[in-house]
């Protein structure tokens, strides 16, 4: 099977495909998919702030032995919330792993479609820039096309001596 040579001309991983949520999603929708990924660890947390508030309340009411069984709680509770990251970081290894390739796909595809604009408007202010300097040379042409047929008539007129050189001319001849 032939290798894509560049990241864009790779597929998408095929787990992904379909899953219209998994492409683009805010912080909330984040928040959401990890607590749906991994309960547990909400669950540890929940159990772990549940005992230590129990052992708060027993230390205040002077109740020594429910406040020790309430820090023996938060310890079993915070015992579990470890065991289920490290349990968790394992099983969805892979889905990070499909996720981070995902992302680096979108962040060099997002990357190519902005130079590729960024080319795109070079080259429109490029053939702006050509259209605009043939134009100057047409302007300037005709500029110097008028400026010579103007020198020309005004040489004509120098040798012919002009309109009033001409009717003095003609009264000459008609004289002779």
């Amino acid at each position: 099977m032939e290798q894509p040579s560049s990241p864009l001309e790779k597929e998408l991983p095929s787990s992904f495909q379909g899953n219209r949520d998994f492409y683009e999603e805010n912080r909330l929708q984040k928040l959401g998919r990890k607590l749906k990924e991994e309960p547990l660890i909400p669950l540890g947390c929940a159990v772990t702030c549940w005992a230590f508030w129990g052992a708060t309340k027993s230390i205040r009411s002077g109740n020594s032995y429910r406040a020790q069984q309430m820090f023996r709680m938060r310890l079993y509770g915070q015992t579990f919330t470890v065991v289920a990251m490290v349990g968790g970081s394992y099983y969805y290894n892979s889905d990070r792993i499909l996720r981070k390739e995902y992302n680096d796909l979108m962040q060099a595809r997002k990357a190519q479609e902005k130079r590729d604009a960024w080319i795109k408007e070079l080259e429109a202010r490029d053939r702006e820039e050509t259209d605009w300097r043939e134009k100057m040379a047409k302007v300037t042409e005709k500029r110097e096309e008028e400026a010579r047929v103007r020198r020309a008539r005004e040489e004509e007129k120098e040798r012919d001596g002009g309109p009033l050189a001409k009717a003095v001319k003609k009264l000459r001849e008609g004289v002779q």
